[in-house]
């Protein structure tokens, strides 16, 4: 404990607020990029890419897929339907969104608020009733610029992308661009989800892609894959390996495991788990994740289904040399899984993730875990996928984790434990960058 002059109660609150302010955050998991694989938005001086990874600005931001399937719920049915909205460019869909969710409606929802805090951030008026200085502000930005300028007003010192191998827009700027993607701001995860989740077009790819890897799991199909993991983590200096699963994932096996499944749980075993073990790299789980339940909302469609934290303590038992990230996107989940991770310590919990990522859930789930694991976890990660997303997650998170916070450090003072700034700023440091940083070393 610091010998530092203890906090009176009634000045709790403040110091965790400057502490967690001034605190740089090591943004774990986003689906963001540097300028280097391509932008949809040019910004001032520069020519657009369609096809790009990194995206930013205004249009970008009001037509995120949480506000897509909000808009679904206002509009009259079949005004417009899904088709002819698809059919619609950026900036016409972004200006009837804007129009149905921010200027006829109160934008109550945590998206539509998180639009606003945006804009306020940047030094915009929210209440504009068009999209049209929005736009003119952001062209005039340039893409590296930008993410400078949102990195400091988030103060995020580090993101950390998801890098999707078996993506070809995201393989061929890999294969093509390799030594001009590197960006000191950016770190890279290795990420695989057909491997487990859809073996047999997996090993179709692996295959045309100068792997040995059949239909059928063989010892040297094994042996191909553990290639291809290694010739990636290299290629991409990748700091951790990670899938999404679905709710019914199961490992061993489940009721309803076919040859396809049965067989990517095997390649999870000999494969995947023994290279991460080997290079020391944690193997990220996202769970929970139900797809397209409306397809015609495309990526707007997902949902969420409770998932198998059982599955979870057989890994990181049988596992045990195996560093594990998890979280998990159902709510009933949560308890179970911090109860899990006081059992396992590889096992580290992190985020509130996805339909998690509102006020009310960050705070109790926070809550929760500070009480049953301390501060041993990872209380937040953005999952932006539009850079300017990272400015009011970030800015959310820090007044809400900070409220639950303040409140335990106040449940101390009363318990008789002196509380002083310097406690504060090294638990702040810990749950916002040492504890992922530590983990991926140990």
């Amino acid at each position: 404990m610091s010998e530092a002059a203890a906090l009176s109660p009634g000045n709790i609150a403040a110091a965790v607020r400057r502490s967690l302010a001034a605190q740089s955050i090591v943004d774990m998991h986003t689906h963001l990029y540097p300028p280097g694989f391509g932008t949809p938005l040019g910004g001032k001086g520069g020519v657009g890419d369609p096809d790009g990874l990194l995206l930013w600005g205004v249009d970008e931001l009001v037509t995120y897929h949480y506000l897509v399937a909000e808009l679904f719920r206002v509009t009259p049915p079949g005004r417009p339907g899904y088709e002819e909205f698809w059919r619609m460019n950026k900036c016409d869909q972004a200006d009837l969104i804007w129009r149905e969710l921010f200027v006829d409606r109160t934008p109550l929802s945590e998206a539509c608020r998180g639009v606003l805090q945006t804009l306020k951030s940047l030094g915009l008026d929210p209440n504009e009733k068009s999209l049209a200085r929005y736009r003119k502000y952001f062209a005039e930005q340039t893409p590296s610029g930008y993410i400078d300028k949102v990195m400091t007003l988030a103060n995020v010192s580090t993101i950390t992308m998801t890098n999707a191998v078996f993506d070809d827009n995201e393989r061929t700027r890999w294969l093509r661009d390799g030594h001009k993607l590197a960006d000191a701001r950016f770190t890279a995860v290795l990420r695989i989800d057909p491997l487990v989740r859809d073996y047999a077009a997996a090993a179709q790819k692996l295959a045309q892609w100068g792997y040995a890897v059949g239909p059928q799991i063989s010892d040297g199909g094994i042996d191909e894959i553990k290639r291809f993991l290694t010739d990636w983590l290299s290629r991409q200096r990748a700091v951790y390996v990670a899938m999404s699963l679905p709710p019914e994932f199961r490992y061993p096996t489940g009721p309803g495991t076919g040859e396809n499944e049965a067989a990517g749980l095997e390649v999870l075993r000999r494969a995947i788990l023994p290279v991460c073990a080997d290079m020391g790299l944690p193997f990220a789980m996202m769970i929970g994740s139900r797809l397209r339940v409306n397809p015609a909302l495309r990526d707007a469609g997902d949902m969420v289904g409770k998932a198998d934290i059982a599955s979870v303590v057989n890994l990181c038992r049988q596992f045990g040399k195996n560093k594990f990230f998890v979280t998990m996107l159902a709510r009933e989940n949560q308890h179970e899984l911090a109860v899990a991770a006081r059992k396992f310590g590889n096992l580290m919990v992190f985020g509130c993730w996805w339909f998690l990522n509102n006020p009310s859930l960050i705070a109790e789930i926070t809550q929760m875990r500070l009480e049953l694991l301390g501060s041993s976890f990872i209380p937040q990660h953005s999952d932006a996928r539009v850079l300017d997303q990272l400015i009011y997650k970030w800015t959310h998170s820090r007044e809400v984790i900070g409220r639950v916070l303040a409140d335990k450090y106040e449940a101390l003072a009363a318990a008789g434990r002196s509380i002083t700034e310097a406690d504060i700023a090294q638990d702040a440091h810990r749950l916002f960058a040492k504890n992922y940083l530590d983990f991926l070393a140990r």
